[in-house]
């Protein structure tokens, strides 16, 4: 996966709250056996000329502004894909006062896909959706800063998983990067194998 630094792209606005997977990939998809051809499906059940992704402002954007509780429902590395596919390398979401910017379930898929998902509170996240679809947004994950129009906003992430994404790594990269360390390990550990007794 390609590691994620400094990005400045335009952003499309659907800050529909309770977007779940089924919405953002339908069910009847997951049986592709590749990953890839996902892209062209995201959100194909609700697209149309109303349909905030499908206006003129929206096209080239790069990162997805929604609304709370983003990928809930079933769970599905295919939501991610279809997210990545669509052109989009990050997600902004708005953070509920008694609900999530995203499920745990599709945060942890997006983290180990390599989708940044940021969570701010109301009022920048505000901020930002009102700028509109079109707007030119810099996300800087190293400083984990969004600025746009010389406002500038923080937020918070997952020390691991701003590592993971920062240098490009699923599950299993992350765990080669101790590959010295384990081989070291079952190098002094022999496996147990109990002995046969009459």
């Amino acid at each position: 996966m390609a590691g994620f630094g400094v990005h400045t792209g335009k952003i499309a606005v659907y800050a529909a709250d309770n977007v779940d997977t089924d919405r953002i990939i339908p069910a009847r998809f997951l049986s592709m056996v590749t990953k890839s051809g996902y892209g062209e499906l995201l959100f194909c059940d609700v697209r149309g000329e109303d349909f905030p992704l499908d206006q003129p402002e929206a096209q080239g954007a790069t990162v997805l502004v929604v609304g709370t509780n983003f990928g809930c429902g079933s769970s599905r590395e295919h939501a991610v894909w279809a997210i990545q596919q669509g052109g989009f390398v990050a997600v902004i979401a708005r953070k509920g006062e008694e609900t999530p910017g995203y499920s745990d379930i599709f945060r942890q898929n997006a983290a180990n896909c390599g989708l940044l998902l940021i969570e701010l509170e109301s009022q920048p996240h505000t901020s930002i959706a009102n700028k509109g679809s079109g707007a030119e947004i810099t996300i800087d994950l190293p400083n984990q800063t969004i600025s746009s129009g010389g406002v500038e906003f923080r937020f918070e992430i997952l020390a691991a998983t701003k590592d993971q994404i920062i240098k490009g790594l699923d599950l299993v990269g992350t765990t080669l990067q101790y590959e010295d360390a384990i081989t070291e390990f079952e190098r002094k550990h022999q496996a147990y194998v109990p002995s046969r007794t009459s």
